[in-house]
C-alpha cells in the first residue's frame, strides 16, 4: 500500500504512549500501535447514523471487526511528542466499510494500519443506511491500494498446513464486554506464538533476542472464548537476510478461528531452523 499525505485524513486525534504501548525495545510495539488505532477509531463520529439510531430509525445491530492491520515503520518511545493518529475510510460496501489509518510523530510517519468492519444484524449481514453512507463518504480518502488484497487460500484455516503450534489458555482479562477474547488481546497471542517459536528455532532456554512482528493483516473466522484452551499455529512462508514472513491461525480443537500475516525481524535465525516452514 503506498503512503498517502496526511493532508488527506478527515479525523486526527493526539495519542498519550501509554507504559503498556511499549515493548521490550523500550519503544512503540506493533500491539501498541494497534492500540492506537482502535483509539482512533473509537473517536470517529457519524452523526447521521448516530441520530438515526437514536431515534430507533435502525434495528438491532452490530458493527464487527472482521480484519485489521497494523504496522510499524520506525521507533517511537515514550518521551516522543505529537504523536497523531489520521484515519479516514478507504472503501465503502454494501455492508461494510475499511478504515485506512497512518500514524505519525513529529511530522514523520511512523506507522498505519486500518480495519475492515461489518454491519450485523440478527440474521446476518446488513445493508449500510444511506445516513451512514453519507457519513463514511464525508470521511473517504483516495484508495491507496496498489493491488486488490489477495484472499487467503482455504489451506490456511488446515492444521496440518502449519510446521509449530503454540498452547495458548484464554484469561478473564482478556474478555471484553462483547463476552469474548477481545481483538487486540488476540494480537498478543501471535505475538506469544512467534516467541515461542523463536525460542525452539534457536534451541535456547530462559529470554531470547526480541524478535517480535513489525507488521500483522489478521482476518477473524470465528469466535474465541473463556474459558477456553488453544493453539496458534505458526509457518515460515519465506525469509531473507533481514527478515522472516510468518502465517499463523489460531485453532480450537481441530476449527480454525483467525488467521494472520506478520512480518518479523530474522536477528540470528538460521536458514536451517526457518525451513521448510521451521521447526516441528
Amino acid at each position: 500500500m503506498s503512503p498517502i499525505s496526511s493532508s488527506v485524513f478527515p479525523v486526527q486525534c493526539d495519542i498519550r504512549i501509554r507504559q503498556g504501548d511499549l515493548g521490550r525495545d523500550g519503544a512503540a510495539s506493533t500491539v501498541g500501535v494497534a492500540r492506537w488505532l482502535e483509539d482512533a477509531r473509537i473517536r470517529v463520529r457519524t452523526p447521521r447514523f448516530e441520530r438515526l439510531v437514536g431515534a430507533g430509525g435502525f434495528g438491532p445491530h452490530q458493527i464487527i471487526l472482521v480484519s485489521q492491520s497494523a504496522e510499524r515503520l520506525a521507533t517511537v518511545y515514550r518521551t516522543d511528542a505529537e504523536v497523531q493518529v489520521h484515519t479516514g475510510i478507504r472503501r465503502i460496501g454494501r455492508s461494510s466499510f475499511t478504515y485506512e489509518q497512518a500514524v505519525f510523530a513529529g511530522g514523520e510517519r511512523v506507522g498505519g494500519g486500518g480495519a475492515t468492519v461489518l454491519n450485523l444484524g440478527p440474521a446476518g449481514p446488513l445493508a449500510l443506511p444511506e445516513e451512514l453512507i453519507a457519513d463514511l463518504t464525508d470521511l473517504s480518502v483516495p484508495d491507496s491500494s496498489e493491488t486488490a488484497t489477495t484472499r487467503p487460500g482455504a489451506e490456511r484455516a488446515q492444521r496440518d498446513h502449519y510446521a509449530f503450534f503454540a498452547p495458548l489458555r484464554a484469561r478473564i482479562g482478556d474478555v471484553d464486554s462483547n463476552q469474548h477474547v477481545n481483538y487486540l488481546a488476540l494480537t498478543t497471542w501471535y505475538d506469544e506464538a512467534v516467541a515461542a517459536f523463536t525460542t525452539v528455532a534457536m534451541d535456547e532456554d530462559g529470554l531470547v533476542p526480541d524478535l517480535s512482528p513489525s507488521s500483522y493483516r489478521i482476518d477473524y473466522i470465528g469466535e474465541v472464548t473463556y474459558p477456553g484452551d488453544y493453539e496458534i499455529g505458526v509457518r515460515v512462508r519465506s525469509f531473507d537476510v533481514d527478515s522472516v514472513r510468518y502465517e499463523l491461525g489460531i485453532f480450537g480443537g481441530g476449527t480454525c478461528l483467525g488467521i494472520a500475516d506478520a512480518v518479523g525481524a530474522r536477528g540470528v535465525l538460521s536458514p536451517k531452523s526457518l525451513g521448510p516452514g521451521g521447526p516441528r
